[in-house]
């Protein structure tokens, strides 16, 4: 059975833009962010990217017509041969009615209130629509679906799959939350045998979405909401929350079954609504880091809180031992830590699709899982990797770099001497773009578009910051580690592995010197712990690495500067390397160093 999973709209950030002013600072305030596409044949996760990284669009909401057509030729497929379409969204027309009604219902002005009314009507009709998707479909690809094979998956579900697939398919309790889905912002439940049960009593209403009221403390901080939360993370580590917490003391509201709500709810006609408490709470906004740090703590602390309280209804609700947490929460991973430690599960997985970027993945799998000729027939899933977009071969990188004429210079190593003369690079102050295989999916950068430098020099995060990602000073940075090493360098609880960058865990004392620009202010790293299965170069330059310095860690960022996607192509990558102070890049087997004014041939030898 092939499957093909989509997520994305053409209209969408038009119509946001026109109807819901969803621009500058509010351009990701909107739904089908982060579009892309996967490929599910016979239950094998084969092909899946994420769109922006092929039309160069930071979290784009376009139809993703390029990931489409990339996933088919990837797999050697024409739409013809197409068994089921799955859709990560369900707007029937239930839904409709009840988003409909809850605008209605809500006290604000009647003209406001009208004109919501009429836009959210529109935007059912014109983009999001059974209808309309179809038709969306067909305009972008030239092929028109049969219906009959177009599934639509509620938004909530796909992420519960998501987890549930990459996590081997093992009988799991789940916690999903995100800003909101088609009319819920939480939910939670179990997964047994593939079908899916809803605690129907613990779902959160949008009105009460803790990833929106963090989006909402995002913007008032001056960031970026839907996109900029992760630096409210950074700025937490800088102060200890307030005591007591405003926001404890005087918003949230824990109530039984896990369930929780805000004093005062969040405003679907104004999303700043509640800044004015904000400044009644910590005072007039300021820029400083002072200032910042401490509403990023009291944020942080709050988020715990809640997330902490859905965990323990959950553990009453379930008997079940593993936790799946899936959605755009999911992504805080200076909260996941604790909440795992916290709870009676034995282990608790947070993927690497767990934002809206995995949702094609779940939908997929959610349409797969559930189709007659399947049902109840799936005991596991095959070994995934997240290495499941474009390659490219040497002769493609080869072109490329004569495409940049005179701006470069390169040489092509065998295999074992790109371990050995990186690993010698890396031992001095240098930034280095790593660049091999298929690109990972997701918003981290897993090592295969990786900036790789020497952990040991206490300016280095401040060097790559400035000079490479031309990003706030405050942002941390997070070490590669071997999987068998992790327990020495970083206490890590009950977790034994951490592939994703989804855990933050504290730097043993006796490492913090060695580690001083991967370790936070607060004393604690994002860990990527790798192994020779999942990224056997990478693993080997570590080792290599270490066994000339005797530190057991790299420093690895996102290929790409900040506002840009993760390079993609050859092209992206040299692109990226030429525009910053990156000093080396490693595209597969080629090591390129930037020409002089007056650099002679830029190619010294090949093979």
């Amino acid at each position: 059975m092939i499957v093909l999973g989509w997520n994305g709209f053409t209209r969408v950030s038009d119509f946001f833009a026109e109807n819901f002013g969803a621009v500058g600072k509010e351009k990701h305030y909107l739904l089908g962010h982060d579009a892309g596409a996967s490929l599910l044949v016979d239950g094998e996760l084969v092909a899946a990217v994420e769109e922006e990284r092929l039309n160069r669009e930071k979290k784009t909401t376009d139809f993703p017509v390029n990931s489409v057509n990339w996933c088919l030729e990837r797999a050697g497929l024409q739409f013809s041969d197409i068994d089921l379409i799955a859709i990560p969204w369900n707007w029937s027309d239930e839904v409709q009615d009840q988003i409909l009604s809850s605008i209605s219902s809500a006290p604000m002005e009647p003209s406001v209130q009208q004109y919501l009314v009429d836009s959210m009507h529109k935007l059912f009709v014109e983009v999001v629509s059974p209808e309309a998707v179809l038709a969306d479909f067909a305009a972008r690809t030239g092929f028109t679906p049969d219906p009959d094979k177009v599934v639509f998956v509620p938004h909530h579900f796909a992420h519960a799959m998501t987890g549930y697939y990459l996590a081997g398919m093992k009988d799991s309790a789940f916690l999903v939350s995100d800003g909101r889905a088609e009319i819920f912002s939480s939910l939670m439940g179990e997964i047994r045998d593939g079908e899916i049960r809803v605690f129907d009593e613990s779902t959160i209403g949008a009105e009460h979405s803790i990833g929106l009221l963090f989006g909402a403390i995002t913007r008032f901080l001056g960031f970026v909401p839907n996109n900029d939360e992760y630096k409210i993370m950074g700025l937490a580590g800088f102060a200890e929350p307030p005591v007591p917490n405003p926001f404890l003391e005087n918003l949230v509201e824990l109530h039984e079954d896990g369930r929780y709500s805000f004093s005062s709810p969040l405003r679907t006609d104004d999303p700043r609504s509640l800044e004015p408490l904000f400044e009644q709470w910590f005072g007039p906004a300021q820029d400083t880091r002072a200032y910042m740090a401490e509403v990023a703590s009291a944020a942080q602390e709050m988020l715990t809180v809640v997330t902490r309280h859905q965990v323990s209804a959950l553990e009453s609700k379930s008997d079940l031992n593993h936790l799946l947490f899936e959605g755009g929460v999911a992504l805080n991973c200076l909260n996941n830590t604790p909440l795992f430690e916290g709870s009676r599960f034995d282990d608790m997985d947070v993927s690497f699709g767990a934002s809206d970027t995995g949702i094609v993945i779940g939908a997929a799998v959610h349409a797969w899982i559930s189709h007659p000729d399947t049902v109840g027939k799936v005991k596991s899933a095959p070994q995934v990797t997240p290495y499941l977009g474009p390659e490219y071969d040497d002769s493609t990188i080869e072109r490329t770099l004569r495409e940049f004429g005179g701006r470069v210079r390169w040489r092509r190593l065998a295999d074992d001497e790109v371990v050995d003369q990186v690993a010698k690079l890396l031992t001095e102050k240098v930034v280095i773009g790593w660049y091999e295989g298929r690109i990972e999916h997701g918003p981290r950068a897993l090592g295969h578009r990786s900036i790789l430098a020497n952990p040991n020099f206490p300016d280095i995060k401040d060097v790559i910051n400035t000079r490479v990602k031309h990003r706030e000073p405050f942002r941390p940075f997070a070490p590669i580690v071997l999987e068998s090493d992790a327990p020495k360098v970083f206490d890590m609880g009950r977790k034994t592995r951490s592939p994703y960058m989804t855990f933050v865990f504290p730097v043993r004392p006796e490492f913090r010197d060695v580690l001083p620009g991967a370790t936070h202010v607060d004393g604690t790293s994002r860990v990527q712990t790798i192994t020779d299965r999942d990224t056997p170069r990478l693993a080997a330059l570590l080792r290599r690495f270490t066994a000339l310095t005797d530190v057991p860690c790299l420093l690895n960022t996102s290929f790409n500067v900040a506002g840009e996607p993760i390079v993609c192509t050859p092209a992206d990558a040299l692109n990226c390397f030429l525009g910053t102070e990156i000093d080396y890049v490693v595209l597969g087997n080629y090591l390129v160093t930037k020409a002089g004014p007056s650099a002679g041939p830029t190619q010294e030898s090949a093979a």
